[in-house]
């Protein structure tokens, strides 16, 4: 007699989620500690900021590269296995700054991290697909997971202030973040995954993640992503050197704002996109976003120190929400090779954007020009977002996965 299905071992997901959301935040930890890292390695091995600004781009490369090129593992080797390996290469890579001493050692390990997180990640992003019931909540556990990484943005570079105050070297952020990559290891290697989709026929290796560009929805959204970071990016990276030498409270603390602002959204977005349709969410917070700028750029950094920190709430739901729309277009065997191939153009923006901005800004002569092409991003996306709310060209994609993907989880 067949086994009900009821009786069968079911997946600890109360667990899996907070493994999940714990991943996320040590990501945070790390990633978005760099800008008060610099300065230090500046003092410390006398570099330039172009060259101080390779700790940025090591990382988010060795992320896209993983994204990219390593996202189908999350398909061929299970969630579980995935997560495992990556969360062990940042573990052991976290650890050896602990015995480095140069500019170049730290900058291999940073390229490395930025590997194995882009490969825990890709992972992580999959796994969703695996816990959530329906493509709705897809997108409310993926606002939950980034508000988790929005609480890391803020743990990471307070606790980094800690340390310095307190005489100890930047790189023992890396070693603590390692012992904590350790639990999250006992935790994943303990925790019961649920079953992960098969694959067809198809073999699942990197042409199948170089096969997923050429699909509308995958490339679509991610150039979504990639308008959006290249806005976000404009905030966290240019935002104090647009504000530079104004004083008050919302000056000095515009960037610790943009962060509280974006966590807490994220964790009410979970709640608003559960019950409100996203296209018309993402085209309402895109337009705030667009006004933000605007008037910015146009009523100057008297206006611009309140309203762009508070960009940071309209913001809170954007990547989450356009990152698992596209995820979710594509059945639960594939979404490892979306979910990199996103993730690589996240990344590439995330690099290449506050390039653009800086360049236009030298070029100009002010930092107020380089968020006038930031500007010029911020309305792409709300128009991509308009368009997407108008033509809603996903509707019936994911209904259709709503029904063969979900309703058996």
């Amino acid at each position: 007699m067949t086994q009900p299905l009821a009786a069968k071992p079911t997946a600890n997901l109360a667990a899996v989620k907070a493994l999940t959301y714990l991943m996320f935040m040590l990501f945070a930890m790390t990633t978005d500690s760099v800008g008060v890292i610099i300065p230090e390695i500046i003092k410390q091995f006398q570099l330039s900021m172009t060259a101080a600004s390779a700790f940025q781009y090591a990382t988010m490369g060795g992320i896209a590269l993983a994204g990219f090129f390593l996202g189908f593992l999350a398909d061929r080797l299970g969630r579980k296995r995935t997560i495992i390996v990556g969360l062990c290469a940042f573990a052991a890579d976290a650890y050896l700054f602990a015995v480095g001493n140069s500019f170049a050692f730290f900058l291999m390990l940073l390229a490395v991290s930025g590997v194995s997180i882009g490969v825990f990640k890709t992972g992580a992003l999959a796994l969703i697909g695996d816990i959530s019931k329906s493509t709705r909540e897809h997108t409310s556990i993926m606002n939950t997971v980034e508000g988790f990484f929005g609480i890391g943005s803020i743990i990471g570079p307070a606790l980094l202030a800690r340390l310095l105050m307190a005489g100890v070297g930047w790189k023992w952020l890396y070693v603590i973040a390692g012992t904590i990559c350790a639990l999250l290891v006992a935790m994943a290697a303990t925790a019961r995954y649920p079953t992960t989709s098969k694959p067809g026929e198809e073999e699942v290796n990197f042409q199948r993640s170089l096969a997923m560009i050429k699909e509308p929805y995958a490339l679509g959204f991610s150039l979504g992503e990639y308008l959006y970071v290249a806005t976000e990016t404009a905030i966290y990276v240019w935002m104090p050197t647009l504000l530079a030498g104004r004083t008050g409270f919302f000056a000095v603390y515009s960037i610790s704002i943009f962060f509280l602002l974006r966590a807490a959204g994220r964790f009410l977005g979970a709640w608003v996109l559960s019950r409100l349709s996203w296209t018309a969410v993402l085209t309402v917070f895109s337009a705030a976003i667009l006004a933000c700028f605007v008037a910015a750029v146009t009523l100057g950094t008297n206006v611009a120190v309140y309203v762009l920190p508070l960009s940071g709430l309209f913001m809170s739901v954007i990547y989450p929400t356009i990152n698992s729309k596209g995820i979710s277009c594509f059945p639960k065997s594939e979404h490892g090779a979306v979910s990199g191939v996103i993730l690589f153009f996240t990344c590439v923006s995330a690099a290449v954007s506050p390039l653009a901005m800086g360049a236009v800004s030298d070029l100009m002569g002010g930092a107020q020009y380089g968020f006038m092409l930031a500007t010029g991003f911020a309305g792409l996306l709300f128009a991509g977002c308009l368009w997407n709310s108008v033509r809603q060209p996903t509707r019936e994609r994911l209904a259709l996965l709503d029904e063969t993907q979900y309703n058996a989880v």
